[in-house]
């Protein structure tokens, strides 16, 4: 159950990718807008971009019929280096985040539903250096990752990372930068509710010295 979770004498902390660390709503835009030219398919970027979190295929699957969408998945990841990476910016308080955990004596760990290759570039391009990166797991998924680098907290910005954090046992702190607001993130099971990561290092340096999360 997430809210259980203490910090163990070597910890991970795991943070999800899209608008939870990067804004990568611009990029993503960006490569949609390529894409539907390059297939001469009608893509509402804009819609698209409003709702990030689940895997990709669930995307396109409103654009495209289900017997193209695996080969539009390929095709979107061939374009995506060349339109999504530059124009994705870091969300405020991202290195800061990251940098309290190592602080801290902690890994950080990224675990996201994105394509890993394509996480790992978005993170070098801002010079952002987790101890690991996991891309391909969605919502409960990620409590594989989770599980296996021992993470006592999970921070997301989706009720699919809430869902992640509850099934691998980590507390659970939601950010309110992505497509689910704080009532949303509450309903679903979180334990914490931050504005944004400029909020994560004084909040966590809180947790360290109770050992558990107050409640926000």
């Amino acid at each position: 159950m997430g809210g259980m979770a203490l910090i163990p004498f070597s910890f991970a902390v795991g943070f999800d990718l899209d608008m939870t660390l990067i804004d990568s709503r611009p990029g993503i835009r960006e490569c949609y807008r390529a894409l539907a030219e390059r297939t001469g398919t009608y893509i509402d970027a804009d819609l698209a971009v409003s709702r990030l979190g689940p895997p990709l295929g669930e995307e396109l699957a409103n654009w495209f019929p289900a017997e193209r969408v695996d080969e539009v998945v390929e095709l979107y990841r061939e374009m995506y280096p060349e339109y999504a990476i530059t124009p994705t910016p870091a969300m405020p308080g991202a290195r800061e985040a990251i940098s309290a955990v190592r602080e801290a004596g902690g890994r950080a760990i990224v675990v996201t539903a994105k394509y890993e290759p394509s996480a790992k570039l978005h993170l070098a391009h801002l010079g952002i250096e987790p101890d690991a990166v996991i891309g391909g797991l969605w919502a409960e998924q990620k409590a594989l990752a989770l599980r296996e680098h021992e993470a006592a907290v999970y921070v997301g910005d989706h009720v699919g990372d809430v869902r992640g954090a509850r099934a691998a046992g980590a507390l659970s702190v939601a950010v309110t930068g992505g497509p689910c607001d704080a009532a949303e993130l509450r309903e679903a099971g979180a334990d914490v509710v931050l504005a944004d990561l400029t909020e994560f290092p004084r909040w966590f340096s809180d947790y360290r010295s109770d050992g558990s999360a107050a409640r926000a």
